[in-house]
C-alpha cells in the first residue's frame, strides 16, 4: 500500500543526498509529464526547447502507479507539470502536496469532448464539452469521476491536448511561443491525417465484424469516434476486479454479438483475456496499447504509432476471422 509517511521520509533522504538535483540544468523549460502519452505530446510541441521528465514510462499503468521520492523532487523543480486530469492520476495531488510545490499543473483534457463514466463501461451517447479543471481528484488510485478519463483515444481530442500543451508552454516560456505554435501546428496536421486514416480503415470493416474484446474499458472514445465496439471484463480502471458474474455476462455478450477478435493490452495481465478466449473459442489476436506507449523498439513508441498500431491490429485480426469462416 502507498504510505505517505514512508514517502515523506524517503523524500527527505533523497533531497538531502542530492542537493544539486533541482539545479542540474539551467537550460530549457523544465517539463514534467505524468505518463508516456502526455510525454510524447510534450516532445512534439516542445522539441529541443524543453527538458522533459516523464513519471510513468513505457508500458506503465497510471491506475496502479505508486509514486517515488524522485517524482516529488521532479515536480518541485519543474516549471510546469502536464497531466491528463479527469481523476486519471489519482496519485498526483498527494505528490504536489508532499512537495509543497507551487509548480503550475495543466490538465490537458480541458476543453475535450468527453464521455460520461458509467458503472459498466461508457455512455457513448452522452458526450459533453467539459472544463476538467472543475473536477476534484479522489484520494484513491482507482476511482475515476464523472467522465471517462481516456479522452486521448479520440484523435480529435488529442488535437485539443496538443493545443493545451502549446498554450501552457507559451505562458511558461513566452520567448519560445512562436516555436511552440509552429510545432503544434505541424503536429496537428499529422493528427488530422491520422484521424482520416483510422476512419478509412474502419469503413473497410463490415459493420457486423466491428465488435472486439479488450482487457479494460479504455477504448470508449475510440468506440464513439470510429465505430468499433469494445467489450471488456474490467471497468475504466485496471485496479477493479471482474467478478465471475461479470465474466459470465461478458461471455454471453461475446457469443450474442459474435465478437470478431480478442486482444490483450500492454498494461494489463493477460490471464483474464486468455481465460475468456478459451471459453469463447476466440484466439488472442495481438496486443493493443491503451494507457501507455511501448518503448522505443516497440510498435507504439509515439502516440501516432500507437493509434496506427491499434487500428491495423484490429483490422488484421478481423480480416483473419472473416477469411477463416
Amino acid at each position: 500500500m502507498f504510505s505517505m509517511r514512508k514517502l515523506a521520509i524517503m523524500v527527505e533522504i533523497v533531497v538531502l543526498s542530492l542537493p544539486i538535483l533541482c539545479h542540474a540544468s539551467a537550460g530549457g523549460l523544465k517539463v514534467v509529464a505524468t505518463f508516456s502519452i502526455i510525454g510524447d505530446f510534450a516532445k512534439q510541441v516542445g522539441g529541443d526547447r524543453i527538458e522533459l521528465t516523464t513519471l510513468i514510462g513505457p508500458h506503465g499503468d497510471a491506475h496502479v502507479y505508486e509514486p517515488k521520492p524522485a517524482d516529488v523532487i521532479a515536480i518541485g523543480s519543474a516549471d510546469i507539470v502536464l497531466v491528463n486530469g479527469l481523476q486519471f492520476e489519482g496519485f498526483l495531488q498527494r505528490l504536489v502536496k508532499m512537495g509543497n510545490s507551487k509548480t503550475p499543473v495543466v490538465e490537458l483534457s480541458k476543453g475535450s469532448r468527453l464521455l460520461r463514466n458509467i458503472k459498466k463501461g461508457h455512455d457513448h451517447d452522452n458526450r459533453k464539452s467539459h472544463d476538467s479543471s472543475h473536477d476534484h481528484h479522489h484520494k484513491g488510485h482507482h476511482h475515476h469521476g464523472k467522465y471517462d478519463p481516456h479522452a486521448w483515444q479520440s484523435v480529435r481530442n488529442a488535437m485539443v491536448y496538443v493545443k493545451n500543451v502549446a498554450d501552457a508552454f507559451c505562458v511558461a516560456d513566452p520567448a519560445g511561443c512562436t516555436t511552440y505554435r509552429a510545432n503544434a501546428g505541424s503536429y496537428v496536421e499529422k493528427l488530422r491525417a491520422l484521424d482520416e486514416e483510422i476512419r478509412v480503415i474502419v469503413t473497410g470493416i463490415p459493420e457486423s465484424k466491428r465488435t472486439v474484446i479488450t482487457s479494460h474499458d479504455a477504448f470508449g472514445y475510440f468506440a464513439y469516434e470510429y465505430g468499433i465496439r469494445f467489450l471488456a471484463p474490467l471497468a475504466v480502471s485496471t485496479e477493479s476486479e471482474a467478478s465471475a458474474a461479470d465474466i459470465a455476462t461478458l461471455i454471453g455478450q461475446i457469443r450474442e454479438t459474435k465478437a470478431a477478435a480478442i486482444f490483450v493490452e500492454n498494461i494489463t495481465n493477460p490471464r483474464l483475456v486468455e481465460q475468456i478466449a478459451s471459453e469463447t473459442g476466440l484466439q488472442v489476436s495481438g496486443e493493443l496499447y491503451s494507457d501507455a506507449l511501448s518503448d522505443e523498439s516497440g510498435p507504439a513508441a509515439t502516440y501516432i504509432a500507437m493509434m496506427q498500431h491499434n487500428i491495423t491490429t484490429i483490422r488484421s485480426a478481423i480480416a483473419g476471422t472473416r477469411h477463416g469462416e
